[in-house]
Order: C-alpha cells, then sequence, then structure tokens
C-alpha cells in the first residue's frame, strides 16, 4: 500500500529526523537520490546538457547538489536562479564541479567573472537567453517551489515555467512539480509538466490525486529516512497486493447463498442498456447469484442477455418488497427520475441492507438528501457533476480540489463516497482518502460507470464494507479499461481475467467482514 502525505505533515517529519543527523544529511540524501535518477534518464551523463531551475526553497538546493554530482561526471550543467535566495552552499558546490549560472535576478554588470553571463531583468533578454538554454538541453531540472508552495506561482516563476512546456527534453521536477500545491493536488495557475518526479521521504498527497497528479508525470520515491516519524497517512493507494487479500474466494462449502446476493434496480424504458451492464458487471464479477428488479423493456433486455440472473418485473412506481432477499443492492443505472424511479429509489433505501447509489439516484437523492440517512451501508458513486448536485457545490470547484470534497461529502452525508475522475477517489469519514492508481482515460466512455456499480455492488453482497468494495472495484475496473479504445462491454468481459490475474500474482484471499 502505498501512504500519502500532506506537506505540513512531511515538515514535521523532516524537523523530528535533522534533530536527530547532522546538518545537511538529508539535503545529501535527496541530492543523491535526485542526482542517480537524472543520470539514469540521460543517454550516457558526460556531455550531456542539464539546465537546472532554481528558486529560493531547499528544493533548490538540493537541485544545485545533484548538478554538482552530475558537473563532477562531466556533464554541462546550467543553473537558473530565479529566487529572492539562493542555498549558497549549493551554489558554490556547483561552480566548484564546473557548473555554469544564469542568474535572472541580476543586472548584466553584477558579480565579476559572472557578468557575461547574468541576463538582465528588465524587458525579455533573460527569457531569451533561458530558452535557448531550454531548447538546447537534454534534461531540465525543476527546482524552483517546493512542498510548501500554494496558489498561483509568482513571476518570474510563471514565465520560467511556461518556458518548460516547449523544451524538447524531459523534464525532471524535484519533489513536487512547481505549481502543484502537495497537499492536495489543486493547480492554480501555470505549473511544470513533469516527465518524472523525484520525491523525497514519502509520497504527497497532490502527486497522487487530480489534478497534480496529471502533472507528476511518473513519481519515483527516494528513501531519506523518514519512515520512523510519519504519521497515520492522509491518504493510500491500494496496489494488486493489498486487494488480492480482501477479494472473496468460494470454498468446498460455498453456494450461490453464501457467495452474495446482489440485488439490481436499474433501467428504465429509455435506458435498458444501463441495466444490462450493470447486472453484466455483477455477473463477471462473481455474484453468488444477482437479482434483477426493473420494468418491462429492460427485463427483456436484461433476461435475453443474461439468462442466470433471477428477474422480477415490476409494475411501474412498484417497490422492491416482492423480489427476494439479497445482501446488497445496486440502484440507479439508466434508472429514470420522476416519480416512479422516485418511488423505486426510497423502496431499496429503506432496506436493511448496503446500498450502492449510482447514477439517476444520485439525481434522485440529491433532491431529499434524507433518503440516505439509513443505518445499513451507503455507497455513492458520483462524479463530479453529481456531486455537485449533492453538496450544492459548482462542478468546476469539486474538479479543482476532488480530495476535499469527496471528504466533504462523506462527512455531511454520511455516506462511503467513490468519486469518479481522472482520479478515483474513496473517502470514508474517520479513513484515510483511497486514491485508484488503476485508472486509464479510455473509461471515460458511456457505461463504463454502470459496469463499476455492478462489481462494487457484487463486493459489497460478499460481505466487504462499502469502503473496500469502493477501493477494490476502482482497481479492478481500471485494470479491465486497459489502453486503447474500448466499449463498456470490452470493461465487462475482462473483469473475470482481471480478478484471475490479480489473485493469482498475489495468493490469499479471505472473505472480509462488513465494517
Amino acid at each position: 500500500m502505498l501512504s500519502a502525505y500532506t506537506s505540513d505533515q512531511i515538515r514535521a517529519a523532516e524537523a523530528t529526523l535533522m534533530a536527530k543527523l547532522p546538518e545537511g544529511t538529508l539535503m545529501d540524501r535527496a541530492a543523491t537520490g535526485l542526482a542517480v535518477a537524472c543520470a539514469a534518464m540521460l543517454d550516457g551523463v558526460y556531455g550531456s546538457r542539464v539546465v537546472l531551475l532554481v528558486g529560493s526553497g531547499d528544493n533548490g538546493g538540493d537541485a544545485l547538489y545533484a548538478g554538482a554530482r552530475l558537473a563532477a561526471r562531466g556533464a554541462r550543467v546550467e543553473a537558473v536562479l530565479a529566487g529572492a535566495r539562493v542555498h549558497e552552499a549549493g551554489l558554490a558546490a556547483l561552480r566548484r564541479a564546473g557548473g555554469r549560472v544564469t542568474d535572472i535576478r541580476a543586472a548584466a554588470s553584477a558579480n565579476g567573472g559572472d557578468a557575461a553571463r547574468l541576463a538582465a531583468v528588465s524587458g525579455d533578454g533573460w527569457e531569451t537567453a533561458v530558452r535557448a538554454l531550454l531548447q538546447a538541453a537534454d534534461l531540465v531540472v525543476d527546482g524552483l517551489v517546493g512542498i510548501g508552495g500554494a496558489g498561483a506561482l509568482r513571476e518570474p516563476y510563471a514565465t520560467l515555467v511556461g518556458l518548460t512546456h516547449d523544451a524538447p527534453c524531459e523534464v525532471v521536477a524535484v519533489d513536487v512539480p512547481s505549481g502543484v500545491d502537495a497537499a492536495g493536488g489543486r493547480v492554480e495557475g501555470n505549473a511544470v509538466r513533469a516527465d518524472v518526479t523525484i520525491t523525497f521521504g514519502a509520497y504527497k498527497v497532490g502527486l497522487l490525486v487530480a489534478p497534480g497528479a496529471q502533472y507528476a508525470g511518473r513519481v519515483e520515491l527516494v528513501d531519506i529516512g523518514l519512515g520512523p516519524y510519519v504519521p497515520e497517512p492522509e491518504a493510500t493507494a491500494l496496489t494488486g497486493a493489498d486487494v488480492a487479500p480482501l477479494l472473496p474466494r468460494p470454498d468446498a462449502r460455498s453456494d450461490k447463498y453464501s457467495r452474495g446476493v446482489v440485488g439490481v434496480a436499474a433501467g428504465s424504458h429509455r435506458y435498458t442498456g444501463a441495466a444490462v451492464l450493470a447486472v453484466g458487471g455483477a455477473v463477471r464479477a462473481g455474484a453468488g447469484m444477482v437479482r434483477y428488479a426493473g420494468v418491462a423493456e429492460p427485463v427483456a433486455q436484461v433476461r435475453a442477455r443474461w439468462p442466470e440472473a433471477v428477474i422480477t418485473e415490476l409494475e411501474p412506481g412498484q417497490g422492491v418488497d416482492e423480489v427476494g432477499r439479497v445482501q446488497a443492492w445496486v440502484l440507479g443505472p439508466g434508472l429514470g427520475t420522476d416519480s416512479e424511479a422516485l418511488a423505486l429509489a426510497r423502496s431499496v433505501l429503506a432496506s436493511d441492507v448496503p446500498v450502492l447509489v449510482d447514477a439517476d439516484a444520485l439525481t434522485l437523492v440529491s433532491q431529499d438528501r434524507s433518503l440516505l440517512r439509513r443505518a445499513a451501508p451507503t455507497l455513492v458513486t458520483p462524479h463530479a457533476g453529481e456531486l455537485s448536485r449533492l453538496l450544492g457545490t459548482p462542478r468546476a470547484t469539486i474538479e479543482a480540489d476532488g480530495l476535499e470534497h469527496a471528504r466533504r461529502a462523506a462527512s455531511e452525508l454520511g455516506v462511503t463516497v467513490l468519486l469518479k475522475g481522472s482520479t478515483t477517489l474513496v473517502a470514508e469519514e474517520g479513513l484515510p482518502v483511497r486514491v485508484n492508481l488503476t485508472g486509464s482515460p479510455w473509461l471515460a466512455t458511456a457505461g463504463t460507470g454502470d459496469v463499476l456499480a455492478g462489481i462494487a455492488g457484487t463486493l459489497l453482497a460478499a460481505g466487504l464494507s462499502a469502503y473496500d468494495a469502493a477501493s477494490c472495484a476502482a482497481h479492478l475496473h481500471g485494470i479491465a479499461g486497459g489502453d486503447g479504445p474500448l466499449s463498456a462491454w470490452d470493461v465487462l468481459e475482462a473483469v473475470p481475467d482481471v480478478m484471475r490475474s490479480v489473485t493469482g500474482r498475489h495468493r490469499g484471499g479471505s472473505r472480509a467482514k462488513r465494517r
């Protein structure tokens, strides 16, 4: 399991560790790891051109010391000094190793031997000089702003970051891309789009969640010894090894009832396909039995495609009292939002078993949030637009800080939240937010959410907590999305192989208890 922390948590851990070590030890460890990573990205260090963008903070010092190590191995290293201050010891180390300096803070007449290499702050002279450096570089190292940065970048940082977007080489971010809020992933204005982020000590939350994750590229962790000093994480991410033991696996004593009976209340005369996909997601995820309840049109489609489903045809507005016992419900895909759909939703939500609330059912409960006040677990699976209706918050605000709003929804509504998006988040009050790392942009196509609902509903019926069911379903669904054009049906058909692959690679597995 990957654990991620806020900036304040990291700083506190660093302070505790630094008090036990000689001065400069942590920066030396960080710079060494950064230099090793940069060397691995170069096609030979000797003769390569490396440009360091150096700000005022410690990550600027990390960049300078790493640059000194690369220069000592024959790289042509140029440091662009942009901050009000500079890490003097790091700068001295770079110069001793043969590195060169362009100081965009100074006038061309300043400081002796470097005068010929200083660019004027006024006008666009320094921009032209830095652009030329970046265009000729084999690697750019972003050491402008570290984990303490918040809000939009100020000048000259914002302009420098814009220049990196046109650099023809790879860009490495030191600890966190400049312009990305390390604590929550917010991005206000310009930010470095890194190919690789070398982060120190522990993962930062902002590197794992959108929109920050979209700027971080591949994240590599350098161990600097913080492990014993970090607190409980703010966010976590499950790996296959974490998911495998949570997935239910039948044994010789299992039957269709003990494996979990999931009810699906979905579909309408207009949206028959949603019912087919949600039932299919449940079947393919290994439900012991799927009971489907719906009106005539989707019933005909489900019966034709999934003969193993036990079907109850409902009259318009009828509840689910006659459907039979289930261990969890999936409510909402393609249900519609009229009075008949509301009556069915009320009936499902009045049950005493876990309910997954998706799609149209989210619109219904947003009009009466009291429907979510129930004793049994409730899992809601909105995208940003649906969550905006639930919370009365603009969609753009939620997309800018999904982490905060997923937490808020879990607290306000008393439910578990699976917030779908470029980064899928699972939030439950009192627990770290779980970040799913397996998603693919190809999953942004009609019907895939219905399949996800069926998978998660099956895991709920099998006995997983809402928190674990949502996390595992998102993990499996993301892998099933693959990396290429697909339809919802492609995702559905991939689910059994994905589950076999996850459990096969990570032996074990047990029936999890409901939280």
